[in-house]
Order: structure tokens, then C-alpha cells, then sequence
């Protein structure tokens, strides 16, 4: 996610307008939140009708919902939006599409555009975004957008659903009214027949073959077939009363009923007649006509089903649903048992590399004989509902036995639906059982397929919530809980602490090297072993313990009831399941690990100053060798001074507050000043000098070495130019430290070049540490040659100390080593010192470049290292660090007398 919003707090935000589903502030709440998350100007959700134009059902523009409108497809950016991928137009969409008059009045400078679909595939609409900047999205953000483009379409067909239901129950209504009049006019039977029992037919239309099957001549007097035996109803008698019922009434009659055709197919038959009498009133016969109504009927039976349940289920999202779902359609369509379950998938990374094994069904409701059951989980493709994996509807109407978990008895029939989400993929089954074998029709299959849509919707609903909780509170590569998540778990666990009087520990782990073992093998390995050492802490946690991955390579772990002893398991545990070699591929890996640990209330009361306290320890634990500590007050006090001391540095350095000392330089031969070296020093207000060795690593921790680098060079450079400008050119060169971040600089010559404008390269020596020429040898070299080539002079210091190779000391176009304080320190008195810097003196000679002895203190070092054969020396011996003014007035004679023409 962009700076502006973290990806935790855009999925809450998400999941916020997801809850209001099914509601008439979806929609407009949706396109708010995806403006804010996305940092767009305007968001629109539209509806396509007639496939030219499109209706906004919610517009969200500067900073405020808008009226919807309704516009031409035609040359607007809307119209090229197809398919299942976003349409971007990541900048200039109004020169692209001229003629659209609303992208100038929004000021829209970019637009992306998504298509909404149903979830039988249909196309429904679209989700377009519009930004008055150019416009480009991240991997997550167009997850964000599949999830809501998903859940507008289910919207969206929600809503269509019910404006469907209301004309279809109107129509249904009208065509009550109009019904006596249209049966008329449709294709059927007119019949006379006897008043008896069996329907003897006397006379009947030629309709009756397309009706039944039968020619008339075969129905007439019964002759082949009577058409009372082909009624199919449990009881015929109940026809038979209405019939006489109208009668006795004098009136016409009016009855439904289903027929056994020729073929054996059942279809539902419309008979309407009335009596005929004689001259004493007797009846004589009946005549009237049928009509196959199969369709009209079935459609009208779907529509009442479906209203019914639609009217019984009081919820619209959670189990509650599902239950009641579930319930009434079990009851409605006469099943024995019926079911809705959710597929639980592989893990993504199995689908991925083609090893997904079979799906599992897991129940969310069970109702059998009434009442609810306990849930259960099955595999699918094992199952005798295994068709479902490749169909979208089984009909199963006698088959073997059947067993359905947590039901008692067996079944022998089943209507199954597949369920599936925007993208057609399964999410789920709806299925229906019977214990004898059955007759279920178009009418069950269509009722299932109607009703199929809102499981469907609420279960991508709640895989959608799930997806996004676990991108809002879980890390992805570990699968552990992130530092959104931890944080909470903190403060709970700090509450719980405070009700129990319980202490309450927090330990956090840093693995050592990793950023190495990252850059050197790559992010992929590097998520590998995270992923590994993720799997090991968790395998070892104990009871109530909480772990998390907070970033990188840091981990976190609170431990509840934490006394010392507990603290010390918990810490042991830690370390010995990371201390294990780690085998990834055909590497072998040891990681080392730093612990910080605090405790709730010893260390700190609440949950923000324990986390500052653990952090702090660990902070310290990292510069340790044992690379365990517990946090004391003292560590907190010496990081509030480091964090000081920071700032007031930086205010230094951007205030030009510091100053430059110089230490001479001299020829051990005659004494006489060859240059000086260049040291920082800082005078603070409040704390008075500040020791060199306190605020440079702290420089280099906080990242200030470089301008720091750059206020010396510059400082130098004038004070070098203001002493020519008197006559006193320095002998020699300057000698000017440069840090190791400076040195990575490939473009480094011509920074010092540009800090150094006006005064010759042959006036100043740069001087780096033996270990820094090390940290990368080839880049080593090509930087030193490539300073030799633009003038300046090298020199290797603290030489002795940093373990360079001989092949690499050759190839560096260094001019000078410098011998360590440490070995001139004792150079008399320790016989493998003595040797170190002879040995040092000799290899310089043979490779051509001079030797600068450090840190002399008295005459008898500096005639000892003169009968070694050193060039030269600095040290208290000859002069310490004075300012400019007092480094001048020392040596002022010296300088006039060495004095040589400016370069």
C-alpha cells in the first residue's frame, strides 16, 4: 500500500462497508471507502442497460456523494471496459476520449475501469475510478478492487432480483384477473363427457393428442384408454367434489391437476366446464376445456415458493441465514434432509504448483427430520456428491444408499446446486435428500437455482471478510500475526495481566546477518527461511503464549504468568529452536539471534512503555556478543541520550555548530611538519565537548555520516584556502577521514571535487580504515583509482586491524598505510607488536608507499619507529588536536619555513 494508508487499515476499512450488504447504504459507502483507500477523486458504481447506456447507482466526487446520472457508453472511456481485467488508463484519458464532456468537468487526468458480473457470468455493469493525477495500482490495491468489484456485482444482481420478484408477483396478479378470458384462446382440449367417476368421454376436440398424447377416438367411450386413470393424484375424489360442488351450484367449475401423458410424463392441466341439463334439470353431461398449464404453473409455484422462504428468512448474513435457508427450503420441497456447505480449498501455493488435494465439504447447516445438526466435514470428490465438482446441478432421484454425517438413516435420492462466486469458481453446495427415490422436477431445480444465489453471495461474502482479516492481521509470508494484530493481543494480554495481578513478559527476537544472507541469496530464500524459523517458533511456543512477526526479520512473543524462571524457558526455547542449522536446497544456514525481553509491571504498566522497553533491550542486545539482555532503566536513559544527542547533532551540522581541530604531522627523520590531520569536534550548549568517539558511530547509526562528511570537507577546503590567502600554506597535505557510506558513493571524486572547488587535489589525503576498504575489495579498488586519477592521495588507517589480502593491499591505489594506535601503544614494550609494525614498515617499502605511525606519546616510540625506518607520525608526542587559530600560532614558523609555491 501507498504511505497513506497501511494494508491493515485499508481491509478494516473494507470490511467495514461490507458489513452493510444487503442494505441501501452499500453501495454508496462502498464507493467512499474505495475513494479514500485508493486515493482517487471520484469512484462510480454504474448499471448497463440496453447495452448503450449507463446508470450510476452510487457517485462518489470531491470528497462528497453526487446525484446519479445517466449517460451515452459512446466515447467515454466506460465503453472499452470488457472482459474480466481492468481497463487503465494511467494518464491523459482526456485527450484519449475528447468527446467525453464529463471527464472534463470531474478534471480527471486517469481512469480505471472494471466490469461487474453476475454470478451465472452475465454482465452486469462497472466500477470505474477517475484521479485528477496520474493513476497506478499495486498488487494489493487490485486485490482490494477484485473484492469490492465482486461484492458491487452481487449487489447489484441482489437488487435486480427483487425488482424481478415485485413485477413477477404484479404480473402474476394481472394475469389472475385476466386468466378466464386468455384460457380461451390457448391451444387445448374441449371434451363432452359423461357426469360419472371415470371422465367417459361422449365427444372430444382434436387438442386432445397434443394434450395427451392420445388420439380422440382412443379416449371416446374409454375405447383404449380412460382418461380418469390418467389423472395422476394421490386422491382423485377431491377433484370429483369440486366438480360436483359447481354443479349442485349451477355454476361453472374450475380445477388443477396433474396428467400422465403417453409418454409417461407428468403436466400440470387446467379444466374448466360446466353442466348441461335436461328439461327436468337433471344434468346430462359436462363439457369445458383443458389446457396444459405445466409452465404457467411451475413458474407461479416457483415464484410463491420462493417469496415464501424470501418471507421466512428474518436474517440476511451469518449462520442464522443459512439455518433458516436451509430449513424452509428442506419443508417447501418435501426433501428429508438438506445442506449447505462451503469448500475449503488448498493452500494457494499447492493449487499453484499443480498438487491441490480433494476438496472438502464443511456443513454450516444441517437440517434433518425438522431440526438442526451438528456440522461436519467430508471430502468431496470421495462422496457420493461428487458430481457437484464438475456440474452445477445433479439430479439424483434413485441411486445407492447415501449417507449423510451426523444423520441417522439412509438415503436414496438428492438435488444438489453448486455454489459458486463472481469469478465461477466453486465456493460451496445446497443440496436436498430424500429417503425414498423421487420425482423432483424443474420446479425443485429452479427453486434451488433462484435461492442458490444469496448462499452464494453470503459465503464469497464471508471468504471475502476472512480474506481480508487475514491480509489485515496476518503476515503473509509466515502466516503469523502481524504487528497490527500483536499490538492488540497486547493490550489485552497487558488487561488481562492487570485483572489476574499476574506478571506478564514480552520477548523480542532479531535474527543477526539476515539482511546479509537476504542480499546475498536472494528475497525468495530470504522468505524461505523466515517462513522456517516462523514454523519452529510456533512449534515451541507454550500455553497462552502469543507469537508475531513484526517486520523484517523481527519477531515478537508475550509470555502470560511470566516470572524469571518462565521468561528464561521461554527465552531458552527461542534460541535453541533458531540455533538449529537450517537446510534450504543445498545450502545450510546458522542463524544467531538477539533478545530483548521486559516484563509487565516490573519494567513498565502499560502496553505502549512495555514495547519501548523490550525494544530498547533488544537494541542493546544487538551490540552484545551473548546477544541476550533484559531490560533495565539505565538502558532507557542511554537511549533517550542517544536520541538527544541525534537531534542535536543534526541541528549542529545543518547550523555549521561544529568545529575542526588539526593534528600536525611530522617527518620522524627531522621533525620537520610534512601536513596535519583534519578532526571533528563538537561543543554542545548543555553537555559541553562531546567525545568524537560518542558522536561519530552514532553518525554512522543514524545515518548523518554523510552530511557530516561533506560539512568537514567543506570546512577543510576553507580553512586550507584562508591559510594560503595569509601566505601559510600547509606542507604537505591535509588529511581528511572519509566513512564508509562515503566511499560506496561510485560518483565519490567528483563529490569531493565539488566540495573541494578551489583548492588543488593535491592538497588533501583521504584517509579510510582498513576494515571499510574490505567491506567490498573490487569496488575498493576501482573507487581508489579513480580518486588517484582525479589527484588525490589514499591512506590505509588503522592498518593492521581490518585483515586485508596482499593480492587486494597491491591493486588498492593507496599511498600511505597507517599503523594502528594500538600496536605503536606498546611497540616498546611487547616483542609481536615490535614485530607487527616492523613487518607493516617493510611491506610498505617493498609496495612503494609511505608509513604513518599513530597515536606517538613519547620520544622514545618515535626513535624507535624512526630506526624501523616510519616515515612519519602523529601523536600527543608532536602536538594535539588544536583549533585552526592555535594549530597556527604553533606552527606558523615551521610552515613559513617549508613553505612551498602553491600547486
Amino acid at each position: 500500500m501507498k504511505a497513506r494508508m497501511t494494508a491493515e487499515a485499508a481491509f478494516r476499512l473494507l470490511a467495514d462497508g461490507m458489513s452493510r450488504a444487503g442494505t441501501d447504504a452499500f453501495l454508496p459507502t462502498l464507493v467512499e471507502h474505495l475513494a479514500t483507500i485508493l486515493d482517487v477523486d471520484h469512484v462510480l458504481v454504474a448499471q448497463v442497460e440496453e447495452g448503450h447506456y449507463a446508470q450510476t447507482l452510487a457517485v462518489w466526487s470531491q470528497g462528497a456523494l453526487q446525484p446519479n446520472l445517466r449517460y451515452h457508453l459512446a466515447g467515454t472511456p466506460c465503453e472499452t471496459v470488457s472482459g474480466r481485467q481492468p481497463c487503465l488508463y494511467a494518464c491523459e484519458v482526456q485527450q484519449r476520449f475528447p468527446e467525453d464532456e464529463l471527464l472534463g468537468e470531474l478534471g480527471a487526468e486517469s481512469y480505471m475501469g472494471l466490469p461487474l458480473f453476475g454470478l451465472d457470468g452475465a454482465p452486469l455493469g462497472l466500477l470505474a475510478l477517475l484521479k485528477n493525477a496520474p493513476m497506478s495500482l499495486t498488487g494489493l490495491e487490485k486485490e482490494i478492487l477484485h473484492i469490492a468489484a465482486a461484492q458491487a456485482g452481487a449487489e447489484i444482481e441482489r437488487s435486480l432480483a427483487r425488482q424481478s420478484l415485485q413485477r413477477s408477483e404484479a404480473s402474476a396478479r394481472e394475469s389472475e384477473r385476466r386468466l378466464d378470458t386468455l384460457l380461451n384462446h390457448l391451444p387445448g382440449m374441449a371434451y363432452r363427457c359423461l357426469n360419472d367417476s371415470e371422465w367417459t368421454m361422449l365427444v372430444v376436440s382434436q387438442g386432445a393428442e397434443v394434450l395427451t398424447g392420445y388420439s380422440p377416438a382412443a379416449l371416446i367411450h374409454n375405447r383404449e384408454v380412460s382418461y380418469a386413470s390418467l389423472i395422476h393424484a394421490p386422491d382423485r375424489q377431491p377433484l370429483a367434489d369440486k366438480v360436483a360442488e359447481a354443479v349442485a351450484r349451477r355454476d361453472t367449475f374450475r380445477v388443477i391437476y396433474r396428467l400422465r401423458t403417453a409418454c409417461g410424463q407428468l403436466r400440470w392441466m387446467l379444466e374448466q366446464g360446466q353442466a348441461l341439463y335436461d328439461e327436468d334439470g337433471e344434468v346430462t353431461c359436462l363439457e369445458g376445456f383443458i389446457s396444459d398449464i405445466s409452465e404457467q404453473h411451475e413458474a407461479q409455484r416457483v415464484q410463491e415458493a420462493v417469496a415464501r422462504v424470501a418471507s421466512a428468512i428474518t436474517t440476511r448474513m451469518g449462520d442464522d441465514y443459512f439455518h433458516q435457508l436451509v430449513g424452509h427450503l428442506t419443508e417447501i420441497l418435501e426433501a428429508d434432509a438438506g445442506i449447505i456447505a462451503t469448500v475449503d480449498m488448498a493452500p494457494a501455493s499447492l493449487v499453484a504448483a499443480g498438487r491441490q488435494p480433494p476438496r472438502r465439504l464443511t456443513t454450516v447447516s444441517v437440517s434433518a427430520a425438522g431440526g438442526r445438526r451438528d456440522n461436519h466435514s467430508f471430502d468431496l470428490r470421495d462422496s457420493p456428491f461428487a458430481e457437484l465438482a464438475d456440474s452445477r446441478e445433479v439430479i439424483v432421484r434413485n441411486a445407492a444408499a447415501v449417507w449423510l454425517p451426523g444423520v441417522e438413516g439412509v438415503f436414496t435420492a438428492w438435488v444438489g446446486r453448486r455454489l459458486e462466486n463472481t469469478r465461477g469458481d466453486m465456493v460451496g453446495a445446497l443440496l436436498l435428500l430424500y429417503r425414498e427415490p423421487t420425482d423432483a422436477n424443474a420446479f425443485a431445480t429452479s427453486v434451488l437455482r433462484i435461492l442458490s444465489t444469496g448462499a452464494a453471495a453470503e459465503i464469497e461474502r464471508r471468504q471475502d471478510h476472512r480474506r481480508m482479516r487475514q491480509l489485515a492481521y496476518f503476515d503473509g509470508t509466515t502466516g503469523l500475526a502481524n504487528r497490527v494484530r500483536f499490538m492488540e493481543d497486547l493490550h489485552q494480554m497487558r488487561l488481562a495481566a492487570e485483572r489476574t495481578q499476574a506478571p506478564l513478559g514480552l520477548i523480542l527476537l532479531d535474527l543477526r546477518r539476515f539482511k546479509e544472507i537476504n542480499d546475498l541469496h536472494g528475497h525468495q530464500l530470504g522468505d524461505q527461511l523466515l517462513a522456517t524459523v516462523a514454523g519452529r517458533l510456533q512449534g515451541t511456543i507454550g500455553k497462552g503464549e502469543s507469537l508475531a512477526r513484526l517486520s523484517g526479520d523481527e519477531f515478537a512473543l508475550l509470555v502470560p504468568g511470566a516470572s524469571a524462571e518462565v521468561v528464561e524457558e521461554s527465552v531458552t526455547r527461542m534460541g535453541e529452536a533458531i540455533g538449529r542449522p537450517i537446510q534450504l536446497g543445498r545450502r545450510t544456514f546458522s542463524l544467531k539471534v538477539s533478545i530483548g525481553l521486559a516484563r509487565y509491571p516490573q519494567d513498565a504498566l502499560t502496553p505502549g512503555e512495555l514495547f519501548k522497553a523490550a525494544s530498547i533491550a533488544l537494541y542493546h542486545a544487538k551490540q552484545e556478543d551473548e546477544g541476550v539482555c533484559p531490560f533495565t532503566a539505565s538502558m532507557g536513559q542511554a537511549l533517550e541520550r542517544r536520541q538527544q544527542m541525534s537531534e542535536r547533532l543534526e541541528r549542529a551540522i545543518a547550523q555549521e555548530a561544529l568545529t575542526l581541530h588539526f593534528q600536525p604531522q611530522v617527518d620522524l627523520r627531522d621533525g620537520r611538519l610534512t601536513g596535519a590531520e583534519a578532526l571533528c569536534r563538537w561543543h554542545d550548549d548543555e553537555w559541553g565537548w562531546v567525545s568524537p568517539g560518542e558522536f561519530i558511530p552514532l553518525a554512522e547509526e543514524r545515518g548523518l555520516i554523510r552530511p557530516l562528511g561533506d560539512w568537514v570537507l567543506r570546512c577543510a577546503t576553507r580553512q586550507l584556502l584562508l591559510w594560503r590567502e595569509a601566505g601559510l600554506a600547509l606542507p604537505g597535505r591535509l588529511s581528511i577521514n572519509i566513512s564508509a557510506q562515503q566511499f560506496a558513493d561510485p560518483r565519490l571524486a567528483e563529490r569531493i571535487g565539488m566540495l573541494t572547488d578551489g583548492l588543488p587535489a593535491s592538497a588533501i589525503a583521504l584517509e579510510l580504515t582498513e576494515s571499510d576498504f574490505m567491506r567490498d575489495p573490487e569496488q575498493a579498488v576501482e573507487t581508489t583509482r579513480t580518486l588517484n586519477r582525479a589527484g588525490f592521495t589514499l591512506a590505509i588507517d588503522d592498518f593492521g586491524t581490518g585483515y586485508s589480502s596482499l593480492a587486494y593491499l597491491r591493486r588498492f591505489a593507496a599511498d600511505s598505510l597507517k599503523i594502528d594506535i594500538s600496536f605503536v601503544r606498546h611497540v616498546l614494550e611487547s616483542q609481536h607488536d615490535s614485530t607487527i609494525v616492523q613487518t607493516i614498515i617493510a611491506m610498505a617499502q617493498a609496495l612503494g608507499m609511505k608509513t604513518v605511525a599513530e597515536g606517538v606519546e613519547t620520544a622514545e616510540q618515535a626513535a624507535a619507529l624512526a630506526a624501523m625506518g616510519c616515515d612519519q607520525a602523529q601523536g600527543f608526542h608532536f602536538g594535539r588536536p588544536l583549533p585552526a587559530e592555535a594549530f597556527i600560532a604553533r606552527w606558523e614558523a615551521s610552515m613559513r619555513e617549508n613553505q612551498e609555491p602553491a600547486s
